[in-house]
């Protein structure tokens, strides 16, 4: 299935769409001329020469003085230029056909080509492809396309405490960045490769990185980037190969320890162990360059003006993400900041339906103040409707 595969190549037609003059409406094909001066009060009179229906090759013509019955999307007998729109005509009892309103040449016909004309670019390559783009390849008879390949996004987890579900008898937490992660690959429309999870010891974390830069294009590695005595993430990237970690450390709240690095060609993002964090620094980071390296445009997040219910803080030079409840009332959008927002808080991310960004040179946002919203799910309506 091509659905949201990126072409390869450009996408021309091959055909002209529609291939042969069709009716545009019901009623009926006739010589536009014929019709001329027609009204209600005085009509003009056809004689009635057939019928043609949807999906058959008309074996009759239209001569002067006649009128063939045709349906939408019908193809257009030979000799007619013109279709009149079954609301204006009346069939009389001896069979003809009563015009009264008059019609120009071409009026109510689909042309050849209209919607197509053979050689036109239809899709450009590095475009995503949607449900319409695959209702047009269908038109155009084109049942494969050239799309590039899947990108194949590797996803390890570091951490002693981590597990894949809850063992409260050994102390364990459950590992839910790779759940977050792989979804939001697969969302992306590219393949995930789960690593698993390793302790935080360096030979493991190393032997880890290693299998995901040998078999996936992108590899993302959550936990141990900051500079504790356990976090052994940006010294086992450095020892890697060249040219290592390039970045550790981003001005942005949260997400503040992730790391941007380059191992023998391939791209490795260090992500931070808390889930808000990883999950944002997933969007600011891997789909961007995920979209770079499928070369495609990034997907725009939809964006909404709403109305602040209470002040927000930002952090000079910092850019800090807002979780808010975005909610429609009689008045606009209103955004309500999550309360609880730190950044091992998941349920502040699962309550939330949009950000607010407060730019790094902005000490925050005043109630009542007007700003955008990004939003990631549909904006919820208001109790009080006020």
């Amino acid at each position: 299935m091509a659905l949201h595969r990126i072409l390869a190549k450009d996408v021309s037609s091959p055909i002209d769409v529609p291939r042969f003059d069709r009716a545009a409406m019901d009623g009926f094909a006739v010589i536009a001329e014929d019709t001329y001066g027609a009204s209600t009060v005085a009509p003009v009179i056809l004689r009635s020469a057939g019928s043609i229906s949807m999906g058959s090759t008309p074996e009759i013509s239209v001569k002067k003085g006649e009128a063939i019955s045709i349906v939408t999307g019908a193809q257009m007998p030979e000799g007619a230029n013109a279709v009149v729109m079954v609301e204006h005509t009346t069939r009389q009892r001896d069979g003809d056909i009563q015009i009264s309103s008059g019609v120009h040449p071409g009026e109510n016909v689909s042309r050849i080509g209209e919607d197509v004309r053979e050689g036109a670019l239809i899709l450009k390559k590095g475009t995503r492809i949607l449900p319409q783009d695959l209702g047009m390849l269908t038109y155009l008879g084109l049942n494969e396309v050239s799309a590039v390949r899947r990108l194949r996004i590797a996803v390890l987890s570091t951490g002693n405490e981590l597990g894949d579900r809850v063992d409260s008898a050994s102390g364990r937490i459950p590992d839910v960045n790779r759940p977050i992660l792989t979804g939001a690959i697969r969302e992306l429309g590219c393949e995930p490769v789960d690593l698993g999870i390793v302790a935080d010891e360096f030979e493991q974390i190393s032997a880890r990185l290693k299998e995901g830069i040998q078999t996936a294009d992108i590899v993302l590695v959550t936990a141990g980037t900051s500079v504790g005595p356990e976090d052994f993430v940006p010294k086992v990237i450095n020892s890697l190969g060249k040219p290592g970690m390039l970045v550790h450390g981003v001005a942005m709240r949260p997400s503040m320890p992730t790391g941007l690095s380059v191992v023998d060609g391939k791209p490795i993002i260090s992500l931070p162990g808390y889930p808000v964090s990883a999950y944002i620094a997933f969007l600011e980071f891997v789909y961007p360059l995920a979209s770079h390296l499928l070369q495609t445009d990034r997907m725009p997040r939809p964006t909404i003006k709403v109305k602040l219910n209470r002040r927000v803080a930002g952090i000079l030079g910092s850019r800090t993400y807002v979780r808010v409840i975005v909610s429609a009332s009689r008045d606009g959008f209103v955004a309500e900041p999550v309360r609880t927002s730190g950044a091992g808080i998941l349920s502040s991310l699962v309550q939330a339906n949009g950000f607010i960004i407060i730019p790094e040179h902005t000490e925050g946002y005043e109630e009542g103040q007007l700003v955008e919203a990004e939003l990631f799910r549909p904006w919820e309506r208001s109790q009080t409707g006020k």
